[in-house]
């Protein structure tokens, strides 16, 4: 009797849910994503010392994702789980720590138009997007998803949209803070969920502000884009006996602010894109910072099925004996390091290899024998654009790093099925070997995978 009413009740309720959608043209919808990858390590990110064992392990991304959209609202959220393959013991519950990310909920906003139907019916935008949400822009040089890393990249913020006759402009403001506090705003930039930081970061900001400004043409887009950060300031009272250090923050910020410009154009079959920006303000530390970056890359359609690239990415960077002057190191800040500087993610992502600058100059092959599959081959040669101290303690002056080789092969069974898979080679100098702060190194390093995207 009573699972007889319970069911009842429950059908009732679907029953309303259902008409109440279909009353209102709202529409809900479920989607999801299992991503696995196994991974050959043998001095990805780092070089190895001789004698180091290479690492294999295969990882896994699941996704699940529920969105909403009905009259001038929007809403989304995916909840996400990140794990290695046996680091949970078969019979009982994980624990998660920093290291293992675990569940978590990688999205959940809500939009709302500003507008009326009968104005956004013609193109225009107005609207507010609140919550966590990613940030993709242009090439994703200063801000992108991270979607290559098994945790991706998001950002609790509220944004403001706007577009019309091919123009937008984005706004958004970021306000972190550790916990709810009865008084004070001081924040230690690290989330009590996970490690923060990539690209060296190291941690998170504590406030987060940008504009967006961007144009569409027939042969391509232009943007301007300004990015301010605010990290927390804090004092350091040094280890005394068996005392250990400790670091006080405080509710005063140092601000960076980053500014520049996107051109990406194709002519026919020449295509160029450009891109140059300047980092000013205070680093994180409190240092004084004048940083740069530019980047320019061409590419040509030889065959329908094939695209040449050539391309030079160059950012500034700290001589060996700076370490409390202005700053030159630029940050790539919140972007996808691993679409830029090879598949092997020496620079700018998690290891770090110093306060230098890179010079990277690249060719690059697309090539696609089938409507359903493509094959890159990349290849880098990375140059430091600052000296280096070698660890012999003798300055090298612009060294090279050494160069990398990708082959990379994309394979779509289906929409929803997709195979990947690449081998790189990075043949790495003396100069890397101190970047890295690795002694008695191996200068060759491999690395291979195996990735199965399953989107449902």
């Amino acid at each position: 009797m009573n699972f007889s009413i319970r069911h009842k009740t429950i059908l009732s309720v679907c029953a309303l849910m259902t008409l109440s959608v279909t009353n209102t043209n709202a529409q809900f919808s479920f989607s999801g994503q299992l991503r696995t990858r196994t991974e050959y390590r043998n001095g990805q990110g780092t070089l190895l010392k001789q004698g180091d064992a290479p690492a294999l392990f295969t990882s896994q991304r699941t996704r699940i994702s529920a969105s909403y959209s009905g009259y001038r609202i929007k809403a989304f959220a995916t909840l996400q789980d990140v794990r290695v393959w046996g680091q949970d013991a078969s019979t009982i519950n994980r624990t998660t720590n920093a290291d293992l990310n675990g569940l978590m909920l990688h999205e959940a906003w809500g939009e709302f138009s500003l507008l009326d139907t009968s104005q956004t019916r013609l193109g225009k935008e107005l609207a507010l997007k609140v919550g966590r949400q990613e940030l993709v822009y242009d090439d994703v040089r200063l801000l992108g998803n991270l979607d290559w890393l098994q945790q991706g990249r998001r950002h609790d913020m509220a944004l403001l949209k706007w577009a019309n006759n091919g123009w937008m402009l984005h706004g958004g403001v970021a306000y972190n803070q550790n916990r709810e506090q009865k008084s004070g705003t001081a924040y230690n930039g690290v989330p009590t969920t996970y490690s923060a930081g990539t690209n060296g970061i190291g941690t998170d900001y504590k406030s987060l502000q940008f504009v967006y400004l961007g144009r569409k043409f027939p042969a391509g887009n232009f943007s301007l884009l300004a990015i301010k950060d605010d990290f927390s300031q804090y004092t350091t009272t040094p280890a005394s006996g068996t005392v250990a250090a400790t670091t006080t923050y405080s509710d005063a910020t140092w601000s960076r602010v980053t500014a520049g410009a996107y051109v990406n154009a194709q002519v026919r079959k020449l295509g160029v894109k450009a891109e140059a920006y300047y980092q000013g303000g205070k680093y994180r530390d409190g240092r004084d910072l004048s940083a740069t970056f530019y980047s320019l890359v061409l590419s040509y359609a030889t065959t329908s099925r094939t695209t040449l690239l050539g391309g030079i990415d160059h950012s500034s960077g700290n001589n060996p004996g700076n370490t409390t002057g202005t700053s030159h190191r630029f940050d790539p800040l919140y972007g996808t390091p691993h679409k830029h500087w090879g598949y092997m993610d020496y620079f700018y992502v998690a290891d770090g290899f110093g306060t230098g600058g890179l010079s990277d100059v690249y060719l690059k092959l697309r090539y696609k024998p089938l409507d359903r599959f493509t094959v890159t081959f990349d290849a880098h040669q990375f140059t430091s654009t600052s000296p280096i101290m070698g660890l012999d303690k003798v300055e090298m002056n612009n060294p090279s790093f050494g160069q990398e080789y990708d082959l990379i092969g994309y394979y779509t069974l289906t929409k929803q099925i997709g195979l990947e898979g690449g081998y790189c080679v990075f043949n790495a100098t003396d100069a890397m070997a101190a970047a890295k702060n690795t002694t008695d190194p191996k200068k060759t390093a491999t690395w291979a995978y195996l990735m199965v995207n399953l989107r449902f």
